[in-house]
C-alpha cells in the first residue's frame, strides 16, 4: 500500500518536475571544462613519469579530490538508479537525461585538472577507477520518494565537499574547477529539494517515513571505492566533510527549508515520524562531538 501511495504521489507532482526543470534550465549557465584546465602545464607521462614531488597540492587534499572524482565516475549507476524507478517517457525521465549530461562533465574536468597539474598518480587513479566501477553502485532505496530525499541530501553534501576541497587546495585553478562543479551540484540540489517539497506539500505523511529512513541511514555513494573508509576519514579530519558539516550544512538546512517542524494535518504515524526526524540533528551532533574529541578536530 505504501509503495502504491508513493507511485500515486510521483504521478501527481510530475507537473512540478517539468516546472522545476524549466527553472533549472533558466538558472544554470552552460560551461566548458576546457576553459578551466591548465593545459599549458601538461607534460608527457611517458617521457616524464609521475613522481609525488611534482604535486603542488598537499596529500590529504589530493586524497579528497581523488575520492570526489571516483565518486563522480560512478555516474552510470546513479543514472540507472533513477531510470529504474521512474516512469519511462515522463518528465522524470527527461530530467534524468539532462542531469546525467551535466554531471558527466564533472569527472572530465576534475580528471583533466589532476592529470595536467600532476596532482595524482595516473596509474593508481586509473586502477581505482576500474575497481570502483566494477563494484558499481546500487541505491539502497527502492521506493521513489526515498530516492528524491536521498538525492536532495546527497547533492547538497557533494556541493559542500567539492567546495571545501577546492578551498583547501590553495591552488587557484583547482579552486575555480571545484567551485564550478559545486555550483552545478547546487543547481541539481535545488531541483531535487524542490521535487521533495512538492511531494511534502501534497502528502506529508507519505513522505515522512522515507525521509526519516534516508536521513537516519545516510551515506555518501562512494562506499565501493578502494580504501573508502580511510580516505573519508582523512577528509573528515581536515574539515572537508564530517559529521559536524553534515549536521550544520545538510540536515538542519534541509529540515528547515522543508518546514518539517511546521507540518500539520499529519496522520498519527506521521506525527510520530515528525518527532523522530526532528530528533535526528541532536543524534548527529552527539556523534560529531565524539569524533572531534577523539581526533582533536577543531570546530568552526
Amino acid at each position: 500500500m505504501a509503495h502504491e501511495e508513493q507511485q500515486e504521489l510521483i504521478a501527481a507532482v510530475e507537473g512540478d518536475v517539468a516546472r522545476l526543470m524549466d527553472e533549472h534550465r533558466e538558472r544554470r549557465k552552460d560551461w566548458y571544462f576546457h576553459e578551466f584546465v591548465p593545459w599549458e602545464q601538461g607534460r608527457s607521462y611517458i617521457d616524464e613519469p609521475w613522481d609525488e614531488s611534482q604535486a603542488s597540492v598537499r596529500p590529504e587534499v589530493r586524497t579528497a579530490l581523488v575520492l570526489n572524482l571516483l565518486t563522480e565516475d560512478n555516474l552510470p549507476y546513479y543514472h540507472l538508479a533513477i531510470a529504474d524507478r521512474m516512469p519511462k517517457g515522463s518528465a522524470y525521465d527527461r530530467w534524468n537525461h539532462l542531469w546525467t549530461a551535466e554531471e558527466a562533465q564533472h569527472a572530465i574536468a576534475l580528471r583533466s585538472y589532476l592529470l595536467t597539474s600532476r596532482n595524482c598518480d595516473p596509474h593508481e587513479l586509473e586502477d581505482d577507477r576500474m575497481a570502483t566501477m566494477e563494484v558499481g553502485y546500487d541505491s539502497p532505496y527502492d521506493d521513489p520518494v526515498a530516492l528524491f530525499v536521498y538525492t536532495s541530501a546527497q547533492e547538497l553534501a557533494t556541493r559542500i565537499s567539492h567546495r571545501n576541497a577546492g578551498t583547501l587546495t590553495d591552488d587557484e585553478v583547482a579552486y575555480k574547477v571545484m567551485a564550478r562543479i559545486a555550483a552545478d551540484e547546487n543547481h541539481h540540489y535545488l531541483f531535487y529539494k524542490g521535487v521533495t517539497q512538492a511531494m511534502l506539500d501534497l502528502a506529508p505523511s507519505v513522505v515522512l517515513e522515507p525521509l526519516h529512513r534516508v536521513l537516519s541511514t545516510f551515506e555518501m555513494p562512494g562506499i565501493g571505492i578502494p580504501e573508502f573508509g580511510k580516505r573519508a576519514m582523512e577528509m573528515a579530519k581536515i574539515g572537508i566533510y564530517n559529521l559536524r558539516i553534515h549536521h550544520d550544512k545538510i540536515v538542519e538546512p534541509l529540515l528547515r527549508d522543508w518546514g518539517i517542524a511546521d507540518l500539520t494535518d499529519l496522520t498519527p504515524e506521521g506525527r510520530i515520524l515528525q518527532e523522530k526526524i526532528l530528533e535526528l540533528p541532536k543524534q548527529i551532533l552527539r556523534g560529531a562531538r565524539i569524533f572531534e574529541r577523539r581526533y582533536g578536530v577543531a570546530t568552526a
